[in-house]
């Protein structure tokens, strides 16, 4: 039994809602009302984390719930639940090469890649390393010693691991990604479910302190538009448009070489220890 079922491919002519362009439309008129709006009054991150703050106490009193903290790493685990198909998928066709994928290669490809730029090298790997803007816990209008500065801002004296932009909250919007990989019927409701998700768990860092409102709100962005542009050169476009066979194949030729020599090796082996080969 192969894990298909769980990932159905959507045909190359549809186009669900939010993976269109007035999506698109959507998605980057967001992104510049959220970007001027806060670039022109930075004060709107202070006063939305400070919703979160208890001033008396001097911190963000939910970050200490244990019931909150669990929900925001079962919210981690749901995210990569969902990728680990692909990842599954991807390892077992790098290990047997001469055997069909277990799901369909365009989806694994594009969930895996999806998570692993959206999620991974856009947050970690390059703003939050070099993006100094400081999380709202350490900054002195909520107790902490750093100056605040705003969403635009790269000069933060944040040292490593920084604000700009979320990485849970990028995680849990990826789950556009899967979303759009449902069946026509089951679409909508998947799209509003991964925006619920999102929004929950975005919610969830900043009560703990952990991001601003423009951290978690462009991380939704990025990872939509992520998903958006993957699901357009893979599914939608006619000049990119791959075929699950292509994505076999290609994944075939790459992992030949590892095979084979994994082959030789195992034959030299079995000689060695005077084993018929098989």
């Amino acid at each position: 039994m192969t894990i298909t079922r769980y990932f159905p491919c959507p045909a190359a002519s549809a186009k669900p809602r939010a993976m269109n362009r007035t999506g698109l439309v959507i998605a980057l008129g967001l992104a510049l009302v959220v970007g001027v709006l806060f670039g022109i009054f930075p004060e709107l991150d202070l006063k939305l984390a400070a919703l979160f703050y208890d001033a008396a106490q001097k911190t963000f009193p939910l970050k200490l719930d244990a019931l909150a903290a669990f929900a925001r790493d079962a919210a981690m685990w749901i995210a990569w639940a969902l990728v680990l198909p692909a990842i599954v998928a991807i390892v077992v066709k790098f290990i047997r090469p001469d055997r069909p994928m277990l799901m369909s290669g365009r989806a694994a490809v594009f969930l895996l890649a999806t998570m692993l730029l959206s999620a991974g090298v856009l947050t970690n790997f390059t703003f939050k390393s070099y993006w100094g803007r400081p999380r709202p816990v350490v900054v002195t209008q909520f107790g902490g010693d750093l100056q605040f500065v705003p969403w635009w801002d790269p000069r933060g004296a944040c040292p490593r691991n920084c604000s700009f932009f979320s990485g849970e909250g990028a995680t849990a919007f990826w789950t556009y990604a899967p979303a759009a990989l449902t069946p026509p019927a089951w679409r909508p409701l998947a799209f509003a479910a991964a925006t619920v998700f999102g929004v929950v768990t975005s919610g969830l860092r900043m009560a703990f302190g952990g991001h601003f409102f423009t951290d978690v709100a462009i991380a939704g962005l990025v990872s939509f538009l992520v998903v958006w542009l993957f699901y357009a050169l893979i599914y939608r476009w006619a000049a990119t448009r791959l075929t699950d066979a292509q994505v076999d194949a290609a994944l075939t030729r790459l992992a030949q070489p590892g095979y084979r020599l994994m082959q030789r090796w195992r034959g030299q082996r079995q000689a060695q220890s005077g084993q018929p080969q098989a």
